[in-house]
């Protein structure tokens, strides 16, 4: 995993930071969320049924559960922060659900770094731009502007910011 130093943050705004690794979503995975959120809705959990009487084929991962897999992928595609000491979820200002992830499909997210900002003494807010792209298919599963919270010590404070 590539590393990167806080004070080259601000100069990577508007640009590409990573691409995730693909990411298989299987009948086992919605399953799983389905249990962990108390959403069994058929289109997600019954294969038959969703087969015959949804749109879509066959059953579909749920839009949060492909949401939830941001902090995974950006785990994986985002150059670590070398000074980061946590990191935190502050929230979203958008997030538009394009196209269902169909059962079996492989998502990956693209992470463009938009803004951030040095806040208090220790802490770096940073927001995305998110896609999440479905393997072999032209319309992302989502789009996002995902706002984190990177926190290290403020001994570590680039000078002037």
């Amino acid at each position: 995993m590539r590393e990167i130093s806080l004070v080259e943050v601000p100069g990577l705004v508007g640009q590409e930071l990573g691409i995730s690794d693909w990411i298989l979503v299987d009948q086992t995975m919605i399953n799983l969320f389905a249990d962990a959120t108390h959403d069994h809705q058929f289109i997600h959990v019954d294969p038959e049924r969703a087969a015959a009487e949804s749109p879509f084929g066959g059953t579909i991962a749920h839009g949060f559960l492909t949401l939830s897999l941001l902090s995974a992928m950006n785990f994986g595609g985002v150059p670590k922060i070398r000074e980061q000491t946590m990191g935190l979820n502050y929230g979203f200002d958008r997030i538009r659900f394009m196209s269902p992830v169909k059962t079996g499909s492989r998502v990956r997210g693209r992470f463009v770094l938009s803004d951030c900002r040095f806040r208090g003494a220790g802490m770096l807010m940073t927001t995305y731009e998110v896609t999440v792209e479905i393997e072999n298919e032209k319309k992302p599963a989502l789009t996002a502007n995902w706002i984190t919270i990177v926190q290290f010590d403020p001994k570590d404070r680039p000078e002037g910011v």
